[in-house]
């Protein structure tokens, strides 16, 4: 059965984040000060310099938050290879996937704002996207093939919406040109099909289906989404380092590498990094200190430094398990929120994660969670793309956090 409402423990957790005081430039404290062990936390480290020493990526930057103050920042290895440069806790990555929990906060803005309703058909938004029909040749029920469904605002927040996932097999190559903005390229979705009946099955829309969702935003507020971001989210967080497209020959921006047969490779921009296309699955550059700005306000039940962003019942349906995971393409014990996983189970999800944390990955091998139950934010960011093992970083960090806690949360 789906869980639609966060337990009791999630609950008390959340309120003793939200009495908490929580300021946008996040103070430092001794980890003994936050019931963590400073021996312990040194395991992060560790962790990661196995993995630079490995090649699996040049530097990373890790940072660990406990009722909203830092006991863990630390730079390790390059941040460039080819110039030898040292990694800094300042330095600023392409999150890639981790830009979807900023597009769901927006579009839940929009939903308290009553200018958009997550029941909403997406072609009110974006025409071109009515009545979608689901593909001949996936293995669905053999009753849905051909027919035509209207995707929603939440299916696409959730990814069960079956539009251009990775287990579509018959979708039209959808391009990006040097000048071409979303309002061009999403009209050239209307060629697509769906991967399966929307909400029978849970398949990652790796950038369109976040993509869609920013141009919904676009068309509900009246504001690009670049300026709506800017305005709503990252000036008022003041996360002055978190952007769409970074000034030409920003000093701080970690170069791009790629793990190939055990030597990094540098590699170039995607695509959608041309100045004007808003990629809203993936489309944001950030710093780790910015984000946790972020991950605090959503820790706080919304608000940050006096500043309420969304309500604490919108970011409790935010963070609760709209799909369970015993909907087929969602891992054991982890169910999807919106726009962010949800841990429901943690033995089955084999977890040191409190049930209740929630959070979101990039595929440039960055990662953040919040533990709602223990106060703790972990976060880590690295620039490598694409890598195979990142998954088993993102398990490997997450145990490595969640092992140095030493007291109740409760205690501090």
């Amino acid at each position: 059965m789906t869980n639609t409402a966060p337990s009791l423990t999630v609950l008390l957790g959340c309120l003793t984040f939200c009495v908490t005081p929580m300021t946008a430039a996040a103070q430092s404290t001794r980890p003994a000060l936050a019931g963590l062990s400073a021996e312990r936390l040194d395991r992060i480290d560790e962790l990661m310099q196995q993995r630079i020493d490995a090649q699996w990526f040049p530097g990373a930057v890790t940072l660990v938050a406990r009722n909203g103050r830092i006991v863990h920042l630390e730079a390790q290895g390059l941040m460039d290879v080819e110039s030898a440069r040292p990694m800094q806790t300042d330095a600023v990555f392409r999150i890639m996937s981790m830009t979807k929990p900023v597009v769901a906060v927006a579009v839940l803005m929009m939903v308290e704002e009553g200018k958009m309703r997550l029941n909403d058909p997406v072609s009110r938004f974006v025409p071109e996207l009515g009545a979608l029909a689901v593909a001949a040749d996936v293995g669905t029920s053999p009753a849905s093939r051909g027919l035509r469904f209207d995707v929603t605002i939440r299916d696409l927040l959730t990814h069960t919406a079956g539009l251009m996932t990775r287990a579509g097999t018959n979708q039209p190559a959808i391009t990006i040109g040097p000048n071409e903005s979303l309002a061009d390229v999403l009209p050239r979705l209307k060629g697509a099909s769906l991967d399966f009946e929307p909400g029978t099955r849970w398949a990652y829309s790796g950038q369109f289906g976040f993509d869609v969702l920013v141009r919904a935003v676009e068309v509900a507020s009246g504001v690009p989404f670049g300026q709506f971001a800017e305005q709503r989210i990252f000036g008022p967080l003041a996360m002055d380092d978190t952007f769409f497209f970074p000034p030409e020959g920003h000093p701080r921006i970690a170069t791009l590498y790629a793990s190939v047969d055990g030597k990094l490779e540098p590699r170039g921009e995607e695509r959608f990094v041309n100045g004007v296309y808003i990629s809203g699955g993936g489309g944001l550059f950030s710093s780790a200190e910015d984000y946790l700005k972020f991950a605090m306000m959503l820790a706080n039940g919304g608000q940050l430094d006096g500043t309420t962003y969304l309500s604490r019942k919108t970011v409790d349906l935010m963070r609760s398990a709209f799909i369970s995971d015993s909907l087929p393409g969602r891992t054991a014990g982890e169910g999807y929120g919106l726009g962010v996983r949800v841990v429901t189970d943690q033995a089955a999800r084999n977890t040191l994660l409190s049930n209740g944390s929630f959070g979101w990955s990039g595929a440039f091998n960055t990662h953040f969670f919040i533990d709602p139950e223990e106060n703790v934010i972990g976060i880590f960011m690295t620039q490598s793309a694409f890598l195979a093992t990142r998954q088993q970083l993102r398990d490997d960090f997450e145990t490595a956090v969640m092992q140095a806690l030493v007291d109740d949360a409760a205690t501090h």
